[in-house]
């Protein structure tokens, strides 16, 4: 390398380091981060391909906008509960509940006495608040383990007895044959695919059987020549009765008629009900297991309850939506029509495009088949890419060729940021 080589010029990496931008950088990102940016960088210099003298401004560049590489999203595809974007986003109260939670606190341990204390009390208590017919409660890591905890404990070498028509698969391939044979259990099918009836299930009960399962089929609907059995019936069997309602509604809803809730459940004769924390009760995944305090404690002391325990961050986000505002979950689930559709209007005005009908779903295997009536603002099906590439990225649907930007999951004051993202996204094709 000769003495008039640019490349003596690019700057050392100790120096740039000690420059503030990238002290700032290292303290949020870690050095390790910083230095890659800074390679990076440098080489590009060496190769010619930038000045010695704009390394720096390149690797500034360079840096990750955030500390994850999870990226926001906007959900403008009118789903409440989408699985694939996080399903229900947290309320700002369950935002603050997180950042309170982050440093040290006192999940389990009393700072009166200074003694260990019952882990994750406060949302433990604001859950038998929120279902006052729920004797006991306990707090898993999501709805799947919740069912495998009850199963195991209950009928761990012996049976569980289930309709043939809620045999279901969950999702992403997890059968609930499956689920419940890792539990060491043993599945104990009656009736048909159509139709189950009481008899079916009392002609299986017997000295070997664990428990009854009765699961929500929540993402499909099985409807003509069909029976099944309520709770009531199966509570006069002798044996613990598990309802597995999924969804995590905890009273019922008119919006949702055919949506089994906890509190109904329970007064209907369920031992225990199961069901996540993170679809429509619009807080953080978790695993919900509400009903009779005898039972509960059971599934508590259970070695297996240690593994699927959650953490601090969980059990205050958790607390805050149960006791805190309206979570988005279900304000987008009721959303006011008239309002939606004028920001709707407000929106494609603003771009000179069209508004069509489109009915929103509520999503993640709750209420199948039912339709939220909407609008959209209609575009090309080649600007689903592209927004959703962009950034902000906007994520929306494609029906019959056309990409529908539905409103129904945006933040009001977001509008603006789907506009211009539109926009750009438009003018990139000219």
């Amino acid at each position: 390398m000769s003495a008039t080589d640019p490349r003596r010029r690019i700057p050392r990496t100790d120096a740039l380091l000690a420059l503030p931008p990238f002290v700032e950088a290292a303290a949020r990102h870690g050095e390790a981060v910083v230095k890659a940016a800074l390679t990076q960088a440098q080489e590009r210099a060496r190769t010619g391909e930038i000045a010695p003298e704009e390394v720096a401004a390149a690797a500034e560049a360079g840096l990750p906008v955030r500390t994850t590489t999870l990226r926001p999203v906007i959900n403008a595809t009118g789903v409440v509960v989408h699985t694939n974007i996080g399903r229900a986003p947290l309320s700002r109260a369950a935002v603050e509940a997180l950042a309170a939670a982050a440093g040290y606190v006192d999940v389990e341990y009393d700072v009166v006495t200074g003694a260990r204390a019952r882990r994750g009390r406060g949302a433990l208590a604001a859950l038998r608040d929120a279902v006052p017919d729920a004797g006991g409660a306990l707090v898993v890591n999501n709805g799947a383990a919740a069912l495998v905890l009850a199963t195991t404990a209950l009928a761990a070498g012996r049976e569980v007895v289930v309709s043939r028509g809620e045999m279901v698969e969950i999702g992403d391939g997890f059968r609930l044959p499956d689920l419940i044979a890792s539990t060491g259990a043993r599945l104990r099918e009656v009736g048909t695919t159509n139709r189950t009836s009481v008899a079916d299930y009392a002609d299986a009960v017997g000295p070997s059987t664990g428990c009854i399962l009765k699961v929500h089929p929540s993402n499909f609907r099985v409807e003509g020549f069909t029976s099944a059995v309520g709770l009531q019936e199966l509570a006069t069997l002798g044996v613990p009765v598990v309802m597995d309602i999924g969804s995590g509604l905890l009273h019922p809803d008119p919006l949702l008629p055919d949506e089994p809730d906890a509190t109904t459940c329970l007064r209907q004769g369920a031992s225990l009900v199961t069901a996540s924390g993170d679809k429509l009760l619009g807080g953080p995944q978790a695993g919900l297991v509400l009903g009779d305090t005898d039972l509960v404690e059971r599934l508590r002391r259970h070695p297996l309850a240690r593994a699927l325990r959650v953490d601090k961050l969980t059990l205050a986000a958790l607390e805050a939506t149960l006791r805190g505002p309206v979570p988005p979950v279900t304000a987008y689930l009721h959303a006011d029509p008239r309002e939606l559709r004028r920001r709707t209007e407000a929106v494609a005005a603003a771009l000179g495009r069209a508004v069509v009908e489109a009915d929103g779903a509520v999503g993640g295997g709750g209420a199948p088949g039912l339709e939220l009536p909407g609008c959209a603002v209609e575009l090309p099906d080649w600007c689903a890419e592209v927004l959703r590439r962009g950034d902000p990225a906007v994520v929306t649907r494609v029906v019959r060729g056309q990409c529908l930007v539905d409103l129904r999951c945006v933040p009001a004051e977001s509008d603006s940021a789907v506009v211009a993202a539109i926009d750009a996204a438009l003018a990139s094709r000219g």
